[in-house]
């Protein structure tokens, strides 16, 4: 059986949702927004092993909130850094060095991931050691360019989503290579490593949690599925 490891990252303040607390804290269905993503990973395999990244200073916060819940998901914490990529290494970095198999990233502001997404990002790395999930553009582009903008042909683009899933042993000597440079996800820094991740299909409702009106919205999408 392939060993699976999940980095969930949840190192932002959030300030963009409001109220008060960082997102990844706020009550999504009643429920912290962290856990949804937890609790979608065990589901999908109760024997994943599950690193969370958090700001070092909510490390016992999250702990004490996460100890009241009645249902509770098994996973370890681990501090992560200033940027997105520092706390993805963190959680690398918390994986045993001679473990092997594949390994997830998501972020904790996709709260709406399903076990069936999941299934199909662990499926296609299995094949090809890193695969990113992917879906259509909706909205009309336009590329901004000196003299003003230009229309794009949406059809040549697409969205790009998490869980990210990779060879972990790939992951490791990516990120472990990595030049300076602008990262926004992990597919980039494989891509920057020479691996061009292969594209699975994603899943429209597993957006990211942004602004406040986005809890509205997942709190709605939640309830459809009969989760809340």
């Amino acid at each position: 059986m392939t060993e699976k490891y999940a980095v969930i990252v949840a190192g932002g303040k959030g300030t963009r949702a409001g109220g008060g607390v960082p997102k990844q804290f706020r009550e999504v269905a009643g429920k912290p927004m962290i856990w949804w993503s937890l609790k979608a990973f065990q589901a999908e395999d109760p024997h994943v092993r599950i690193v969370l990244g958090l700001p070092s200073d909510a490390i016992s916060f999250w702990q004490d909130l996460h100890s009241g819940l009645p249902e509770q998901v098994a996973h370890v914490c681990v501090a992560g850094g200033a940027s997105r990529t520092e706390s993805v290494r963190a959680g690398l970095a918390a994986i045993p060095e001679a473990a092997g198999g594949l390994v997830a990233v998501h972020d904790a502001a996709r709260p709406l991931v399903t076990p069936a997404l999941i299934s199909r990002g662990w499926a296609a790395a299995l094949a090809s050691g890193a695969a990113v999930p992917v879906v259509p553009v909706a909205d009309s582009l336009r590329h901004l360019v000196p003299s003003g903008s230009e229309a794009v042909d949406r059809a040549q683009f697409v969205a790009v989503q998490t869980p990210q899933v990779f060879s972990l042993p790939l992951l490791r000597e990516a990120y472990s290579g990595m030049r300076e440079g602008s990262f926004t996800d992990d597919a980039s820094v494989a891509e920057a490593f020479g691996v061009m991740p292969v594209l699975y299909e994603g899943d429209p409702d597993n957006f990211k949690v942004t602004n406040p009106g986005d809890f509205i919205r997942a709190q709605i999408l939640l309830s459809q599925r009969g989760d809340a």
